[in-house]
């Protein structure tokens, strides 16, 4: 199965080997369109996942604030997740 993240008439991001957590698919870093990532400040921490890095996504001419996140460091329970990169914030994920 291929997932795919789209956003503003965009693909962001393909891959067949995603790790879904918590309803999210993370994608591996190699998989997604690197150029369409902003850095941003934004941080949040989940109990067992760790601090989550945020970028903004930058397609179609617009920017999408904060709409992808990632754990640079997980906790030890979400080890598997590292790197890997999740969308949310309206951008659209399907799996074909």
């Amino acid at each position: 199965m291929t997932v795919t993240a789209r956003w503003n008439g965009e693909e962001i991001a393909r891959s067949d080997d995603t790790l879904v957590v918590e309803g999210n698919h993370y994608f591996p870093p190699a998989s997604v369109a690197r150029s369409a990532l902003v850095p941003s400040d934004k941080t949040t921490v989940c109990s067992w996942k760790g601090v989550a890095q945020y970028h903004s996504v930058n397609a179609g001419g617009d920017i999408n604030t904060d709409a992808a996140w990632y754990y640079p460091h997980p906790k030890d329970a979400a080890a598997e997740i590292k790197d890997h990169i999740a969308f949310g914030n309206g951008i659209e994920v399907t799996e074909e």
